[in-house]
């Protein structure tokens, strides 16, 4: 199939492959996705996806450890590879006559990954020291407390990297099972981007990745979150001498028409997100949380955060209390920008301009190539077609000002929220 620039194929052994031709600038970009993330785990074996990630870089006997970033880097590439919610991914962008590294790398660790005990014992370490560090942090210690009331039975209620307990006691054999149970072509997706001939990359794909057996059946993930029935709230007491604000929405999954709605609103109250690799976007200054916290020296920044997910998870809204201020102010002042969103009708000005903005941030992640294979995979992964990355423009163009003000009565409710504060330690509530 062909559809918008992007060949789509399924290999013999259930491989899914996306190929989109660019012959912008002589490189590409070939990423490896994984349908398995923190939403496939269970408790006893939190963070187990991610551990397995970082058991990706410890060697095959084809390519043993250390020898990978020698040779990304003699042939003047970048590579890199992270876990979520929903998935987990590798990537290599190479000048385009070089390419076929990528390819033979993730081709080779998709089975031959080794997970000597002594690296498992060692990136134990590793991964603890991660957290520790994560729990140096204000913000992420407020999130994950936020996530875990948001989330009572889907598996979303546990942070990406793990509980610690999990990651003390977890073995060798916990993480080989999980490798070869989701590591498998039926369970994966490769995504090519960049200067390259469609036919021969997809010969290629074929001849590399074709002979992989199909994988065991993927067990499915049951746990459907029940509705929540009225506001929950956290308090988070820790070092240091700012206090924090965070405000969660349950909002629903990618595929939900009121996603676009959605998007469209987060702009308008945070800015428009950036749509890159690892990137985020700086608050807007024209935005209406900017305007209602920060310019009236309530807090020292805002920012907001729309996830697209396989499931329904959150709409997150954060702000650093300024010195001086109290976390109570806040929390008024950021409830009562939100509520206007409910009760008036944006401006069409004001939704002409979101839109633009929205849209500016989707061609920019367009730039380079690995962020189109970025996107390509990951709306394949989440929404279940890519094409959902090609009607994104479109889609976002024809969200209205009642569609804003429906989606903003629907979700932005006192009995559907998460309110967290951090409250630093000899500083009470205030």
């Amino acid at each position: 199939m062909a559809q918008d620039g992007v060949t789509y194929t399924r290999l013999d052994n259930g491989l899914t492959v996306i190929l989109k031709e660019n012959h912008n600038a002589p490189v590409a970009s070939f990423w490896a996705w994984y349908r398995v993330g923190s939403r496939n785990e269970i408790s006893g074996i939190t963070g187990i996806s991610h551990w397995v990630e970082h058991m990706l870089f410890k060697g095959t006997p084809t390519f043993p450890k250390g020898t990978l970033d020698r040779e990304i880097s003699r042939n003047g590439g970048t590579w890199n590879g992270f876990t979520w919610l929903d998935y987990t991914t590798y990537f290599e962008t190479l000048p385009a006559d070089r390419f076929d590294l990528g390819l033979r790398i993730e081709a080779d660790r998709m089975v031959n990954s080794l997970f000597i005990p002594e690296e498992v014992d060692s990136e134990r370490t590793v991964i603890i020291a991660e957290r520790e560090g994560n729990e140096n942090h204000p913000t992420w210690l407020l999130s994950e407390e936020v996530q875990a009331a948001a989330f009572r039975v889907h598996p979303y209620h546990h942070e990406v990297i793990g509980d610690k307990c999990d990651l003390q006691t977890m073995t060798r054999e916990q993480l080989w099972q999980h490798y070869k149970t989701y590591y498998a072509p039926n369970n994966a997706v490769v995504v090519a981007c960049g200067d390259f001939q469609t036919a021969q990359v997809r010969d290629r794909i074929g001849q590399l990745f074709g002979e992989i057996p199909h994988g065991p059946p993927v067990p499915d993930v049951p746990f459907v979150e029940p509705g929540q029935r009225g506001e929950r709230r956290v308090s988070v007491t820790g070092p240091g001498a700012t206090a924090y604000l965070q405000m969660a929405f349950h909002v629903p999954d990618a595929k939900h028409p009121d996603i676009f709605p959605l998007i469209v609103l987060d702009t308008i109250l945070g800015g428009a997100q950036s749509l890159t690799l690892f990137g985020g976007s700086p608050p807007s200054r024209s935005s209406r949380l900017y305007k209602a916290l920060v310019e009236t020296e309530l807090a020292t920044g805002v920012y907001s955060n729309l996830g697209l997910t396989i499931d329904p998870f959150l709409f997150l809204f954060g702000a650093t209390v300024r010195t001086g201020r109290s976390l109570a102010e806040v929390e008024a002042a950021l409830w009562t920008e939100l509520q206007r969103a409910v009760r008036e009708r944006v401006t069409p000005e004001e939704v002409a301009k979101a839109v633009k903005q929205t849209q500016a941030q989707f061609a920019y992640s367009g730039e380079s190539v690995t962020n189109q294979a970025f996107w390509l995979g990951m709306t394949e992964l989440v929404t279940g077609s890519f094409t959902w990355f090609g009607q994104y423009l479109d889609r976002v163009a024809a969200v209205t000002a009642e569609n804003i003000q429906r989606v903003a009565a629907t979700y932005l409710t006192e009995t559907n929220r998460i309110v967290g504060w951090y409250v630093p330690e000899n500083e009470g509530a205030k």
